[in-house]
C-alpha cells in the first residue's frame, strides 16, 4: 500500500551513495516490473512545464504463494491460486510543484465499468463488464490502471502493487508502526486484537491492522481505509522523525525489503528511477498530504455495493487538475473555508428567480446570446438579456450588485465560472461579461489550458480527510456487531472481551 510509496521513496535517495555496484545490482534485481501499456492516461503540464505524477498503489488479496496463503487462509480447499483481487486502492498524487499531495482511496466494494483488458502476463482477457472495481486485477495491473483512470478521469503515471507477505516483510523492516485504538477491539476475520490505546505493530499484525474491515467504523470497507490512512500517516511522520535513514544497517533492510515486496510499472523499474520520484516525494511536508476515501453512496441494485457518491466528482478534479487540499500550514484551503462561510451567510436563490444581462466582449458575434440561451434553458428568468461589453475583454466576469452575491454564484455554478471571477459592482443585478477567454459553448473552461477549478469544499465533503500531520487519531472501533465468535454476533469489543485466553496481536 502507500507505505511502499512512502518508503521506497524516502530510502532509495541514499542507498546507492555508498553501497557500491554489488549493492546498486541486487537492489535492480529485487524489483519486479510491469507495462503499463499506456493505460492509464497522460498528465498536463503546467505554466512551467512541470507535470504532477499520479501512481495507483495497490494491495493485492491474492494467495499465490504459500506464504501468502498462510497469512491470508482461505486456501484450504483452494490451495494456492492464481489470480487476486485490489482490495486496496489509493490514489497517489503528488503536485506539479511538489508543494502538496494528495491521497485518495477508492473502496474495494465501488461498482463499475471495467474497460476491454489483456493481461500481458497470463493472457487472459475480457471484452470489458461491469462489475466490482477491485476485480481489474485479475486481468493485469494495467487493466486495473485503467480501470482507475475510466472511473475519476484522473491521468495514472504509475503503479506499485503489494501482497500479504510484502506488508509483513515491510512492516518488518521499518521496526514496526506506531497506531491508537479507541476501544478494544478484536476483529475475528482479520484476527486483529488489540487492547483500547496505543500500539507498535509489525509483521503480522500490522497485516491483521490494514486488512481489517469488521473492527472499525461501520464494518464495511468505508472503516478500513479510514484505519488505513491512520497507519499510513503514522509511518510518515515516523519516517520524517526518525533517524532512520541515516542508520546504514536500517537502510540496507528497508531497501533490500521494499524492492522485493513491490511489483511495479516499467516506469519505476530500476533504482535509478525509484531514487527520482523518491527525491520528488521528500520535499512534501507531512502536513500537506492530505488522506482523502472517495465519495459513495449505496448502490440500488445490490445493498452490500457502493457507487460514485456526490462530491467524488469534485475530488476527482481537484487531483485531475492539480488543485492542493491544504494551505501551507496542512489546514484546509482557503477556498473550501470562504465557500463554507458563504455558504452558512447565504442561502442559495432559485435560477427561475435570477436575470442575467451577458456582454459579448469577445467580438466573436453570437457570444452573448449563445450563453444567455444556455441560462434560460438552464432555468434561469426569460428576463436574460444580452448586449455588447462597452470595450473588448480578455478574462470573463459577474458583476453583482449589493444583496445579490447568492444569486451570483447560482448563475456561476451553472456556468461553471470559478469564484475569482465573481466580483461585486456599484450597480443593480447581475452583469456577466464574456472575454476572450471564453470564446466558444455555454460552460466555462478558463481558456483552453485553463479549466476552472473544481469546488475544494465538495471535494472534502464526506471524504474523510485527515493530514499526514495530524498525530494520535485513534482508529474508531465499530459499535456495530459486525463480528461473530462461536456463531454469537457482536461488537468488536465484546469479543475482545469473550476471548480473554486468545493473546493480543501484538502480544
Amino acid at each position: 500500500m502507500l507505505k511502499i510509496a512512502g518508503i521506497c521513496l524516502s530510502l532509495l535517495v541514499m542507498v546507492t551513495a555508498g553501497a557500491g555496484w554489488w549493492f546498486y545490482q541486487h537492489l535492480n534485481g529485487n524489483i519486479h516490473s510491469v507495462s503499463l501499456d499506456g493505460k492509464g492516461g497522460t498528465e498536463k503540464a503546467d505554466a512551467f512545464g512541470r507535470t504532477p505524477i499520479n501512481i495507483l498503489v495497490m494491495g493485492s488479496d491474492g494467495r499465490t504463494s504459500k506464504s501468502d496463503c498462510k497469512l491470508g487462509g482461505g486456501c484450504s480447499a483452494t490451495g494456492v491460486q492464481t489470480g487476486s483481487n485490489a482490495d486496496v486502492q489509493m490514489v497517489l498524487h503528488i503536485s506539479a510543484d511538489r508543494s502538496n499531495a494528495t491521497v485518495m482511496s477508492i473502496p474495494r466494494d465501488t461498482m463499475t465499468k471495467v474497460p476491454a483488458c489483456k493481461d500481458s502476463a497470463t493472457g487472459q482477457s475480457t471484452s470489458g463488464y461491469y462489475g466490482q472495481i477491485n476485480s481489474a486485477l485479475q486481468y493485469g495491473p494495467a487493466c486495473q490502471v485503467a480501470t482507475v483512470h475510466k472511473l475519476t478521469g484522473i491521468p495514472i503515471d504509475h503503479f506499485v502493487k503489494l501482497d500479504f507477505s510484502g506488508v509483513v516483510k515491510m512492516s518488518d523492516a521499518v521496526g514496526g508502526v506506531s497506531v491508537c485504538v479507541s476501544d478494544d477491539v478484536y476483529d475475528t476475520y482479520s484476527h486483529l486484537k488489540l487492547s483500547k490505546g496505543t500500539h507498535t505493530l509489525k509483521g503480522v499484525a500490522a497485516l491483521e491492522f490494514v486488512r481489517s474491515r469488521h473492527g472499525f467504523g461501520d464494518g464495511s470497507d468505508l472503516g478500513r481505509t479510514i484505519s488505513q490512512h491512520i497507519f499510513l500517516s503514522a509511518m510518515i511522520r515516523q519516517f520524517k522523525s526518525a533517524g532512520t535513514l541515516t542508520d546504514p544497517t536500517k537502510v540496507y533492510g528497508l531497501a533490500d525489503a521494499a524492492t522485493k515486496a513491490l511489483t511495479v510499472d516499467d516506469g519505476l523499474g530500476t533504482v535509478k528511477k525509484l531514487i527520482g520520484l523518491a527525491d520528488d516525494v521528500n520535499k512534501v511536508p507531512a502536513e500537506r498530504i492530505t488522506f482523502t476515501t472517495m465519495q459513495t453512496a449505496p448502490d440500488p441494485a445490490d445493498d452490500d455495493r457502493v457507487v460514485v457518491g456526490p462530491g467524488a466528482k469534485a475530488l476527482f478534479s481537484t487531483i485531475a487538475d492539480d488543485q492542493s487540499l491544504t494551505t501551507g500550514s496542512g489546514k484546509k484551503s482557503t477556498a473550501a473555508s470562504a465557500t463554507a462561510k458563504a455558504t452558512a451567510t447565504a442561502p442559495a436563490v432559485p435560477a427561475s428567480e435570477i436575470a442575467v444581462t451577458v456582454e459579448n466582449g469577445t467580438g466573436i458575434t453570437g457570444r452573448a446570446s449563445a450563453v444567455a440561451t444556455a441560462l434560460v434553458d438552464k432555468g434561469f428568468s426569460s428576463a436574460t438579456t444580452t448586449a455588447n461589453a462597452p470595450s473588448p475583454a480578455a478574462t470573463t466576469t459577474l458583476t453583482y450588485g449589493a444583496g445579490q452575491k447568492a444569486a451570483a454564484r447560482t448563475a456561476a455554478k451553472a456556468l461553471g465560472l470559478p469564484a475569482a471571477r465573481l466580483k461585486q459592482g456599484t450597480g443593480t443585478g447581475l452583469t456577466l461579461v464574456v472575454g476572450s477567454d471564453w470564446p466558444s459553448g455555454s460552460k466555462y473552461h478558463g481558456g483552453s489550458s485553463a479549466p476552472a477549478p473544481a469546488d475544494t469544499k465538495a471535494a472534502v465533503s464526506n471524504a474523510h480527510a485527515s493530514t499526514a500531520g495530524q498525530a494520535r487519531t485513534c482508529a474508531k472501533v465499530s459499535t456495530f456487531k459486525t463480528v461473530s465468535l462461536g456463531g454469537v454476533p457482536m461488537t468488536p469489543s465484546q469479543a475482545y472481551a469473550a476471548a480473554r485466553g486468545k493473546p493480543d496481536s501484538d502480544a
